[in-house]
């Protein structure tokens, strides 16, 4: 009898990643809740929300699911992997004390000064009035303020100034734009280099790395605007040298799981450490407890693994047994989104093209939907179109080549994703 695997959240990300379990011998069905129009022709949509965790676990029971294989950040926090593997269901996630690591930037950051990860220095503030005292008392040093919680990827704010601080401070305090995440806020040195994505399947003892990724955070072409989700990326990253890779494993990702496991935490999952290399070194920006959206969109055509299997094997801390295996083929991954994203935008428009993209090309749905009048917009990001290709250029082109072919009203998309790492 196949697996029954549940899937949760409605993103590019898990769409990428019902795709890949979708060619497992071992899967019999895929649910994704709630998912989209994508995740809809792989497998079966569930109308639970992903911060429902007794809705989530009552339709796990019912659905009579074998498998779960955690994938966006709200659940984990909230105890999903801890009631489901009450239920006698096998779990690939952090339980709730191990995704501490995501949902509390302030857990994080004293987490990584106690065990000697490299990382910015910041401060932590309850108090308005206190952060603000201490933002003044650095005399205009460029600094990024944080809300600590969980904020679907937006809550860091890059401040050059003093008063762009200030902002910052008014905004996720005052104003309360990211409700309790904000609760606690970091106001943390800027470091400068350049990012890229680390991820690393691990079981609580041990991890078995991916290739790198980059991705794309403002809205706008130039690195300008608003801070996204995420609006494109590629892998591999160009500028991760084997050097810097053999560094960032053994003093980020080993380091992080032999102090989870110290600390009585063991954490198992994927993890996720955004990088920035500055001259002297790797800092890591933020632990991630989950696949990177868009970098789960790059990540999954270059895994010629069976996806299931590797994450059975991390569930069932036997890791060290397993080999993965890897596409040296480049993948490139475009955003499309609404006009407006990631402020206001609306929603409804009907999406044409998606059939037209050349083979290999793929189409990975978020914000999507199938009402009367066809498949439609619904929500900010729509699509990420993903090509591969013998170079990162050839897939770059290729990518965009098929993005052009994709229409509805407003979208909106940067025409800059990998085009550092062609130049």
């Amino acid at each position: 009898m196949g697996e029954r695997v549940l899937l949760v959240g409605s993103g590019g990300r898990e769409h990428a990643i019902a795709w890949k379990l979708r060619q497992s011998p071992r899967v019999d069905e895929i649910f994704i809740a709630p998912g989209n129009a994508g995740t809809a022709t792989l497998g079966t949509n569930v109308n639970v929300q992903p911060k429902d965790i007794d809705g989530l676990v009552k339709a796990a029971r019912e659905l009579r699911i074998t498998f779960y294989l955690a994938t966006m950040d709200d659940p984990q926090p909230l105890g999903l992997v801890d009631r489901l593997s009450a239920e006698g269901i096998l779990c690939y996630g952090p339980t709730a004390a191990a995704a501490q690591l995501e949902a509390s930037k302030a857990f994080s950051k004293e987490f990584m000064v106690r065990h000697g990860i490299r990382t910015a220095a910041a401060r932590t503030f309850t108090e308005y009035a206190a952060a603000r005292a201490y933002v003044e008392s650095l005399e205009g040093r460029p600094l990024v303020v944080k809300a600590s919680g969980l904020a679907a990827g937006k809550g860091a704010i890059v401040c050059a100034t003093e008063s762009q601080a200030m902002e910052a401070l008014d905004i996720i305090m005052l104003r309360r734009d990211f409700g309790s995440a904000g609760n606690t806020v970091l106001v943390e040195e800027r470091l400068v280099g350049w990012e890229t994505s680390a991820h690393a399947f691990c079981d609580g003892r041990s991890a078995i790395m991916m290739p790198f990724a980059s991705d794309h955070k403002r809205a706008q072409d130039g690195d300008i605007g608003l801070n996204t989700g995420g609006m494109g990326a590629y892998s591999p990253s160009e500028l991760v040298s084997d050097a810097l890779a053999a560094g960032i494993r053994s003093d980020v990702v080993e380091r992080t799981i032999a102090g989870m496991a110290a600390e009585g935490t063991p954490f198992a999952g994927t993890l996720f450490p955004g990088l920035m290399v500055t001259e002297s070194g790797a800092h890591v920006l933020e632990f991630n407890a989950r696949f990177g959206d868009p970098e789960a969109q790059v990540l999954m055509p270059r895994l010629e693994s069976d996806l299931f299997e590797v994450c059975e094997a991390a569930a069932r801390g036997k890791l060290h047994e397993t080999r993965v295996r890897w596409s040296d083929r480049p993948t490139v991954g475009v955003v499309m989104a609404s006009g407006g994203y990631p402020a206001t935008y609306k929603l409804g428009h009907i999406i044409e093209g998606t059939g037209r993209v050349d083979p290999g090309v793929l189409v990975f749905h978020a914000g999507t939907k199938d009402d009367a009048r066809g498949l439609v917009t619904n929500g900010g990001r729509v699509l990420t179109v993903v090509a591969s290709g013998a170079t990162l250029a050839e897939a770059r082109a290729l990518a965009y080549a098929n993005v052009k072919r994709i229409h509805f009203t407003d979208a909106h998309y940067r025409t800059d994703i990998a085009l550092r790492a062609v130049r």
